[in-house]
C-alpha cells in the first residue's frame, strides 16, 4: 500500500500540545503503516478515556480536555485514524472505507488491551466509535458523546450533503482555512496546527473521503452495523453519559443530537454550548469539568 508519512517538523512547537508521540506498527490488516496516539497519565488509572477525532482533524482537538481528564488521575488515550494527524496516510482515496477505518480501531484496542473506557467522541469519532461496542461489548463504561451521529442509512440533512458536495469537488482541500472559518476566534498557531498533518494533496485522501463515505443510505458500508449500535445503546447500555451540544453546527447540531439522544438510553439533558459549534471540542475544559462533575469524579 502507498502511503505518504508527514514530516516530524510540521509538527514542531504545536500551541498547548506539549505531548510526545507514540506510535503503534504492524497492527494486523495494517501491515507497513504507522498509527499515531497520543498516550498520557498513569497506565494503571482507575479510568481510562479514549479520545475519537473526526474530519478533518486529529488529536490536537483534545488539547483543551486532555490536561482535565489526566488532572483527575486518568489516563488519556487519542489516536490519530490513517489519514490524519500524524498517523500515516495511504494515497489511495479507495482505500479508505468504513471498515478500513473501523478495523484500524479494533485493531487499536486490541494492541494496546483497552477495555472498560470512557469513550469521547465527536464527528467521524462517534460515527466509528459508537459501534465499537458491537464487536467489544465491555468497551465503553463511561459515554461523553459531543455533535455526532449514529449513522443508521439516513441523510443528516441538506447541510451534511451540502459539505459532501463541497468536498468532492475540493481535491486540495485548505483545512487550515476551513477550521478557521469553523472555529471563531481560533490563533495563527491553532489553525497551523491543524494544517499540519497536510502539506500537500498526496496528504489529503483520508480527508477528501469521509463525507463520501458516511452511511446516508441503507446498503452502505457501516448501516448494518450502525443499526447494531443503535440497537445497543437503546437496549444494552445503562452505563453514565453525557452529552454536549455545539449548537451552531450547521450539520450535526441541536437537531441530530436530540435524535441520538433518544437512542441512547438514560441519556440526561445536554449541555448546551451556546458559542460552540461543529468542533465543540474547542470548549473542551469547562465540558470536561462537566462530564466529570456529572459523573462524581
Amino acid at each position: 500500500m502507498e502511503f505518504v508519512r508527514t514530516p516530524d517538523d510540521r509538527f514542531a512547537d504545536l500551541p498547548d500540545f506539549p505531548y510526545a508521540p507514540h506510535y503503534l506498527e504492524g497492527l494486523p490488516g495494517f501491515e507497513g503503516l504507522r498509527m499515531h496516539y497520543v498516550d498520557e497519565g498513569p497506565r494503571d488509572a482507575e479510568h481510562t478515556f479514549l479520545c475519537l477525532h473526526g474530519e478533518p482533524s486529529w488529536s490536537f482537538l483534545y488539547r483543551k480536555m486532555l490536561p482535565v481528564f489526566t488532572a483527575a488521575g486518568g489516563r488519556v488515550v487519542a489516536p490519530d485514524l490513517f489519514g490524519f494527524g500524524r498517523s500515516d496516510k495511504p494515497t489511495d482515496d479507495a482505500v479508505y472505507t468504513f471498515g478500513f477505518h473501523r478495523r484500524s480501531l479494533l485493531a487499536f484496542l486490541d494492541a494496546l488491551q483497552l477495555e472498560r473506557v470512557t469513550l469521547v467522541c465527536q464527528d467521524w469519532g462517534g460515527i466509528l466509535g459508537l459501534t465499537l461496542p458491537v464487536d467489544r461489548p465491555q468497551l465503553v463504561d463511561r459515554l461523553i458523546v459531543m455533535n455526532t451521529a449514529l449513522a443508521v442509512g439516513l441523510s443528516p440533512g441538506k447541510g451534511f450533503e451540502s459539505w459532501r458536495d463541497f468536498v468532492a469537488n475540493s481535491p486540495d482541500l485548505d483545512v487550515g482555512k476551513l477550521m478557521q472559518r469553523a472555529i471563531p476566534g481560533i490563533t495563527d498557531a491553532e489553525v497551523a496546527a491543524y494544517d499540519a498533518p497536510f502539506p500537500g494533496p498526496e496528504f489529503k485522501a483520508g480527508v477528501r473521503r469521509f463525507p463520501a463515505i458516511v452511511p446516508i443510505t441503507p446498503d452502505m458500508e457501516g448501516a448494518e452495523i450502525g443499526r447494531q449500535a443503535m440497537s445497543f445503546w437503546s437496549t444494552q447500555w445503562s452505563g453514565p453519559t453525557f452529552m454536549a451540544v455545539g449548537p451552531q453546527d450547521p450539520v450535526l447540531g441541536p437537531e441530530v443530537m436530540g435524535m441520538l439522544r433518544q437512542a441512547i438510553g438514560g441519556c440526561p439533558e445536554p449541555m448546551i454550548v451556546e458559542a460552540g459549534g461543529h468542533f465543540v471540542q474547542e470548549h473542551g475544559e469547562p465540558i470536561a469539568r462537566a462530564a466529570l462533575a456529572a459523573f462524581g469524579q
